[in-house]
């Protein structure tokens, strides 16, 4: 009997033993798996589809190891995705460059913030009635977006190749009031951006945004007459806001968007028609 005491009492420390280690090993598991664990986050972000919700699909894979889950809502115009950041029912957006943003904050007492630049869409003149600028007529048509920066950017875009002159001085801000010279008598329309190029066949010349181009399926380095040189300051760039500008998932987007990969993905995509805003 004293025998089979001790047995009890060696089996007894045997099974204590046993689950004290399960117990720790349970304990290290748990452990494991929070250190472990990516706490996952949403981020909607705005953007125009040709090329910036393209550009943000292509992310999303390396964003998603980070934790982060990318929604890309798109929108067709300039206003929304701006309106609807603000209104926090999106996290970002990505589909303007700085002048556009400076004007919409201005007209709209906004205060969203620039991220990140990540390319720059030249924008180009277009014709299904023309072959080159020599052979513009005298009263031609002309589109150009309606909106205060890229109609500006668009007669800025007509200067340079000599067909208007501007104003001393009026940069983005330029308006058709601004035309101090016009020897070919154009009329100058002034068109929705993301209308353009439906409208190409009714004017003879069409000045529009190589995101609205590429949607057309017309390719700016080969299709336009003229185009915007590298130069141009209107970069695309990712806009939030204050409140989030810094937050990590933001900061993360804008480091996956200046990648060397995203980098090779617009150059090797667009062929030129888009390029790449950062080294």
């Amino acid at each position: 009997m004293k025998k089979f005491g001790y047995i009890l009492l060696a089996l007894s420390l045997v099974f204590a033993l046993s689950a004290c280690g399960a117990k720790k090993d349970e304990n290290n598991t748990s452990a494991s798996n929070g250190n472990n664990e990516v706490k996952e986050v949403t981020l909607k972000v705005g953007a125009t589809p040709v090329p910036h919700a393209e550009i943000l699909n292509y992310i999303k894979p390396a964003l998603k190891e980070k934790g982060i889950n990318l929604e890309v809502v798109e929108f067709n115009d300039y206003v929304q995705p701006n309106t609807q950041l603000h209104e926090k029912r999106l996290d970002a957006n990505f589909f303007q460059h700085v002048p556009y943003l400076d004007d919409f904050n201005k007209e709209h007492g906004y205060d969203l913030v620039n991220v990140a630049g990540v390319h720059l869409e030249p924008m180009g003149a277009y014709s299904k009635k023309i072959k080159s600028i020599d052979e513009l007529k005298d009263g031609a048509k002309v589109a150009i977006p309606n909106d205060a920066t890229n109609g500006g950017r668009a007669l800025q875009l007509l200067a340079a190749n000599k067909l208007i002159t501007l104003k001393d001085g009026v940069g983005v801000a330029a308006t058709v009031h601004d035309i101090t010279e016009n020897p070919k008598n154009l009329k100058i329309t002034e068109v929705e951006a993301a209308t353009l190029p439906r409208v190409l066949g009714e004017v003879d010349l069409d000045l529009i945004n190589s995101n609205f181009a590429l949607e057309a399926d017309l390719v700016p380095t080969k299709d336009a007459l003229f185009i915007e040189g590298s130069d141009s300051p209107y970069v695309n760039i990712l806009v939030s806001r204050p409140d989030n500008k810094d937050s990590e998932a933001i900061q993360a987007l804008a480091e996956a968007l200046q990648s060397p990969d995203v980098k090779k993905f617009i150059e090797d995509t667009y062929k030129g028609a888009i390029v790449p805003a950062f080294k």
